[in-house]
């Protein structure tokens, strides 16, 4: 039987274990990528005692925190730039715009592995790069080590045939396959994109797909390497970068999901999950206060020219507030060098310079119970800094078309179809990426007041007796766990301030629980973690005590981000045990020691109700080892040292 395109790509760098899903792999990594909110990860990386990275490129960029409202997170950047130049990786400054979007200009090759410290690092996959997010440590640890251990997915098999109807988008895409497979519906798979449909969408519109794959929970997701690619890396003068990629013409897939994109029409994700979508014609209509246009997901150059195409000669509704993210330094300077900036700012959009942004919490809040639709990648409840607000995810398309009408539009009434093609030369100007230090120039490490030194967990005891600290639902994200926003994501180097804020969405006295308990546990329900790789809610989970987390399954990263701190993720034998713990029962899980590496489930003692309960624990031997030891960092400092 023929192999498809995954199953190649991790053949060929597969070095550890079997590619049968369910079992632990290593591979080797070819790329890096980090950005500003690694400080920590940089940090953990030095407390390795790792000499540098061992993949061929790691490029570590400014995107997140940009906003400069006191000294500390241009403190995080001149530390950055300090690193970089120390430990061989390229730098790209403030200003050149988000990772996704200049990696896949710049720096993205067909076949190539990729990780980095930010959950839609997949966006790679539209060029046919094996890219996948993970946290910060991980990340850090795998480049370091220049291997990824990971758990071999499924691959799904999805088929594209037809061809996109006028003002439908990649987005669109997307969004059906959330609506059909829930958030839930890609843990523990990779999605490979193949069939007829494949050649009628660009680089950028695959990037899109992928970009957001990750919301369906998915290790990645890929597209095959053709002309398009190849046209691609041609107008970026990359030529040499191309190679034919794709699946076997008899390949097999673990499961199968076709989507016929003649059949698609604009969708919208309603508040507050990506899954939670349906047509734009059912909500059309809904008066709008905000409209945002950007994010990695859209804000290419294609993306932005059918906005300011569709804006020309005409004004956002009095109503509106528009903002436009481009993508990138490249993407801007051709905008403005066409003559679409000015047509942008002439309709009355406001310009934001090339960064993550609203996004990710940074600035741009809507207004008291305002509803803002959004071309961005996430939706969750409180994301976007305003508590109340109603955020919608959609296509540029009717993002503009909802911009111009004041209410959510069905971009199919505005007439004629606005078509971009990819450009044949792409503005190519490297000026903002700095090259590492020369062979032995020294280079001092520069350090703000708000770089607080890294907590690190002690080994795991053999009998842990505490409180459950808090109970909550069902898919509980990171930004529950660790809200985002500007005034969070500047302690990103600081763990005992930034842990101040954990759970304070859902409980905020969780904190001062945990401090006058001494820690304990945490109860959660069905894909616990979801969302942003953001590392540091699992530190936070770390510092402030909590020695296990019990819940009834875990999305990928953050259960490997608890792994690496030394916190177990152990998951309920029985779901519905789940329904019988209170916040302040008193447990007992003994036997610690024994059970893990025996493979034996772990007994509860719930001393509070006098009963007993089992929690289960897949742990391959080297997530027992990192938990026995107290974490990554101890683990690889002892690997180092016995090594």
């Amino acid at each position: 039987m023929g192999r498809n395109l995954t199953r190649k790509i991790i053949g060929e760098h597969l070095v550890e274990g079997e590619m049968i899903p369910g079992q632990e792999i290593a591979i080797t990594v070819d790329q890096t990528i980090t950005h500003d909110l690694q400080v920590l990860g940089w940090q953990q990386f030095e407390a390795m005692g790792l000499p540098g990275g061992k993949t061929e490129l790691w490029v570590n960029y400014t995107d997140h925190n940009i906003l400069q409202i006191d000294f500390r997170n241009a403190d995080d950047h001149r530390y950055l730039q300090s690193v970089s130049a120390k430990y061989g990786a390229l730098f790209s400054r403030a200003g050149n715009g988000i990772c996704h979007q200049v990696h896949l200009e710049r720096f993205a090759v067909p076949g190539k592995t990729l990780v980095g410290t930010d959950s839609h690092i997949p966006n790679a996959g539209g060029i046919g790069s094996l890219a996948i997010g993970l946290g910060g440590l991980e990340a850090i640890a795998a480049s370091g080590g220049g291997r990824l251990y990971l758990v071999m997915p499924k691959v799904v098999g999805v088929k594209l045939t037809g061809k996109l109807g006028p003002w439908v988008a990649a987005k669109d895409v997307i969004l059906d396959v959330l609506r059909r497979l829930t958030v839930k519906g890609g843990v523990g798979r990779i999605f490979e994109y193949y069939g007829p449909g494949v050649e009628t969408l660009s680089v950028t519109q695959r990037a899109t797909i992928c970009n957001m794959g990750v919301e369906l929970g998915a290790t990645t997701s890929i597209f095959p390497s053709d002309h398009r690619t190849k046209a691609f890396l041609a107008a970026q003068d990359r030529s040499q970068s191309w190679k034919e990629m794709g699946a076997d013409p008899n390949a097999t897939y673990d499961e199968h999901l076709e989507v016929n994109l003649s059949g698609l029409e604009p969708l919208v994700a309603k508040p507050h999950s990506p899954d939670n979508v349906v047509t734009v014609r059912e909500v059309e209509g809904m008066p709008v206060s905000q409209v945002c246009i950007g994010s990695c997901t859209n804000s290419s150059y294609e993306d932005l020219m059918i906005v300011a195409t569709a804006l020309k000669g005409k004004t956002v509704h009095p109503n509106v507030g528009l903002t436009i993210t481009p993508g990138s330094k490249q993407v801007f300077t051709m905008l403005a060098r066409n003559g679409a900036l000015t047509d942008l700012i002439a309709a009355g959009a406001r310009i934001l310079e090339s960064f993550c942004g609203p996004c990710c919490g940074q600035g741009l809040a809507p207004v008291t119970g305002g509803v803002s639709v959004r071309s961005f990648n996430r939706n969750f409840l409180g994301r976007s800094g305003t508590p109340d607000a109603h955020i919608y995810l959609a296509s540029p398309e009717t993002c503009v078309a909802t911009a111009l009408r004041g209410v959510i539009t069905d971009p199919r009434d505005m007439g004629d179809p606005i078509v971009i093609e990819p450009p044949g030369q792409y503005a190519v100007n490297d000026n903002m990426i700095l090259a590492p230090a020369r062979s032995g120039e020294a280079i001092g490490i520069i350090c703000g007041p708000n770089i607080k030194p890294v907590p690190v967990a002690k080994p795991v005891e053999d009998t842990l007796r505490h409180r459950v600290l808090i109970k909550v639902g069902e898919d509980i994200t990171t930004d529950h766990i660790l809200p985002s926003g500007t005034h969070i994501l500047s302690l990103r180097s600081n763990v005992p301030a930034i842990s101040e804020y954990m759970f304070r969405a859902v409980d905020p006295t969780f904190v001062n629980r945990a401090k006058e308990w001494g820690g304990g546990f945490v109860a959660g329900g069905m894909n616990y973690g979801q969302g942003s790789s953001r590392d540091h809610a699992a530190m936070a989970t770390m510092f402030l005590g909590v020695k296990a987390v019990l819940a009834k399954s875990y999305a990928r990263i953050h259960y490997i981000n608890l792994i690496n701190v030394g916190v177990m993720p152990l998951t309920f034998v029985n779901a519905s045990d789940y329904d019988t713990l209170d916040q302040g029962d008193e447990l007992e899980i003994s036997c610690i020691h024994s059970a893990l590496p025996a493979r034996e489930n772990l007994t509860v003692k719930n001393l509070t109700k006098n009963r007993k309960f089992r929690l289960a624990h897949d742990f391959s031997q080297r997530q027992m080892n990192i938990i026995l030891a107290g974490g990554l960092v101890n683990y690889t400092k002892k690997e180092r040292t016995e090594g």
